[in-house]
């Protein structure tokens, strides 16, 4: 009897997991509706985050969970959209959201044998010294790199495509579909809010043409304040450490350079401002942004700072805002 029923359990196991993959098909998500009940990941909150990202309200990581990012995405799509700026999921919301594209948010790739080429660099210490003796700062492997490609979670990506290998090309995949399309025109400048952990694109009116999160400053070195100015955008940058800095967990007492690569310090993008030593830059660990601090400069997803940089010239105007965020318990659904 004991035998039997804990081969039944084994059984009801794989079922329940069987059905929690198959939700996340192309035709559960693309074909999802607004429900008010969610599970722990949920293919209307997938859907909600793909179709917020398109319209550059990005929620930083798509997962698929509620999140902190992906309410303070949603407050201001809302916002944008003269809906009430709570970021909750409504029946209101997800009718203007759903609106703003009707193409899948689901679509098939197939994996390039260039997807598989590399160079990649499997180990990367945690220590920027150490990381300086590396020759590049590629991803670890494809997994990473196809993750980054379309804006998920390494977990998610598998989660989307249950045994499938990702080593083989020819693979056919199932990926969010994150073309934002051409970057918006008119630019006026950029806001730094910095108490809502948020870099706002704006027009000459003053309307938002993009919002991203972002982790902004510290205690140990707060971002600056007051305006600047773009300088310049350096893609595929090399990272400079100065003594000077005395970032906690530094120990080198002398100057040093980390290679080029998407798992570099700043990503893959450099946007210099005309305050000596501050920017904004990408990031190698795109969950933790908007969620924790840098040393001091602006650091944002690397396709979200890649598509900043697409927008921006020599001369854009950055204002940094010193405003007191919403609580975050006002924003989370």
């Amino acid at each position: 009897m004991i035998r039997l029923l804990l081969v039944f359990a084994a059984m009801l196991a794989v079922a329940c997991g069987g059905a929690r993959s198959a939700r996340l098909d192309l035709a559960t998500v693309n074909q999802a509706q607004f429900t008010a009940e969610s599970e722990d990941v949920d293919p209307m909150l997938l859907k909600a985050q793909i179709l917020l990202d398109r319209a550059r309200f990005s929620p930083g990581l798509i997962d698929g969970r509620l999140s902190e990012n992906f309410a303070k995405a949603l407050g201001a799509f809302q916002q944008a959209n003269g809906l009430r700026s709570d970021g909750k999921l409504t029946a209101e919301t997800w009718s203007k959201l759903t609106a703003t594209s009707a193409d899948p948010v689901l679509v098939t790739y197939e994996v390039t044998r260039k997807d598989l080429r590399g160079p990649f660099t499997r180990r990367i210490p945690a220590r920027m010294e150490r990381m300086a003796r590396l020759r590049r700062l590629a991803y670890r492997n494809a997994l990473e790199k196809l993750a980054e490609r379309f804006h998920v979670s390494e977990k998610l990506l598998r989660m989307l495509n249950p045994g499938v290998g990702f080593r083989k090309p020819g693979r056919t995949l199932i990926v969010p579909d994150v073309g934002r399309g051409d970057p918006p025109a008119g630019v006026a400048g950029i806001e730094v809010d910095k108490g809502a952990r948020l870099v706002r694109v704006l027009d000459p009116s003053g309307k938002w043409l993009a919002v991203y999160p972002a982790s902004i400053g510290s205690d140990e070195k707060p971002a600056p304040g007051g305006t600047a100015e773009v300088k310049r955008v350096v893609r595929n940058p090399t990272y400079h450490y100065d003594p000077d800095f005395a970032f906690k967990g530094v120990r080198s007492k002398r100057p040093f350079t980390i290679a080029a690569g998407p798992n570099n310090p700043v990503g893959t993008v450099w946007i210099d401002l005309s305050i000596e030593s501050y920017g904004i830059h990408g990031s190698p660990d795109p969950g933790k942004i908007g969620t924790t601090f840098s040393h001091g400069c602006i650091r944002l997803t690397n396709w979200d700072v890649e598509d900043l940089g697409s927008m921006v010239q020599p001369g854009t105007k950055v204002e940094f805002k010193d405003e007191i965020a919403r609580a975050v318990d006002e924003l989370a659904p």
